[in-house]
C-alpha cells in the first residue's frame, strides 16, 4: 500500500509540474535599433570565410529569431517549411527570389542550397525595409563588392 501511495504521489507531482510548464507563457521579446546595431558589431567579428555570421536569439515551438551579418553575397537557399521575415538593420543588398535555383542540393532536412538563381525577381533592400519570403521560395542575397548587410530574421514554420 505504501508503494502505491508513493507511485500515485509521484504521478500527481509529474502531472502538476507538466501542467505548470504548459501554463508558463513565453514573454515578448523587444530589441531596439541600438541593441541590434551593438549585437551586429559583435557578429561582424565572427563572420566565416563566406562573409556570414548568424546568431539565433530566441527559439519557440513554431518560430525563432536570428540576427545575421553579411559582407559577401550568399548562396541561393530554400526553406521547405519555414517562411523568412527580414528587418534590415543596416547596409544594402539585392534580394533575388523565385525563378530556378542553379545546382540546388539538400543541405539539411527541409533546406536546399545552390549557387545562384536564374529568372528570379530582384528587389533592392536598405535599412528599415521589411521583407516576407514565404516557405518553398528560392531566394538569395546579393551584395555589391565592399558592401555589408545586417538583418534581423524571424523564421516561422508554415502549416501546409
Amino acid at each position: 500500500m505504501k508503494r502505491i501511495s508513493v507511485v500515485l504521489l509521484t504521478a500527481c507531482l509529474v502531472t502538476s509540474l507538466g501542467a505548470l510548464a504548459q501554463d508558463a507563457a513565453p514573454t515578448p521579446d523587444k530589441y531596439s535599433p541600438a541593441e541590434l546595431t551593438a549585437m551586429e558589431k559583435t557578429l561582424e567579428q565572427k563572420k566565416d570565410a563566406s562573409g556570414l555570421a548568424t546568431e539565433t536569439l530566441k527559439k519557440y515551438s513554431t518560430d525563432y529569431s536570428m540576427l545575421a551579418f553579411r559582407s559577401q553575397s550568399g548562396k541561393a537557399e530554400l526553406h521547405e517549411k519555414f517562411a523568412d521575415f527580414y528587418v534590415v538593420v543596416d547596409g544594402s543588398a539585392t534580394l533575388v527570389s523565385g525563378g530556378t535555383m542553379v545546382n540546388g542540393a539538400p543541405s539539411a532536412a527541409g533546406e536546399v542550397r545552390g549557387d545562384s538563381i536564374t529568372g528570379g525577381k530582384e528587389m533592392k533592400l536598405k535599412k528599415g525595409d521589411i521583407v516576407h519570403i514565404p516557405a518553398d521560395i528560392p531566394h538569395q542575397l546579393v551584395l555589391a563588392k565592399g558592401d555589408t548587410f545586417q538583418y534581423f530574421i524571424i523564421k516561422v514554420q508554415e502549416v501546409n
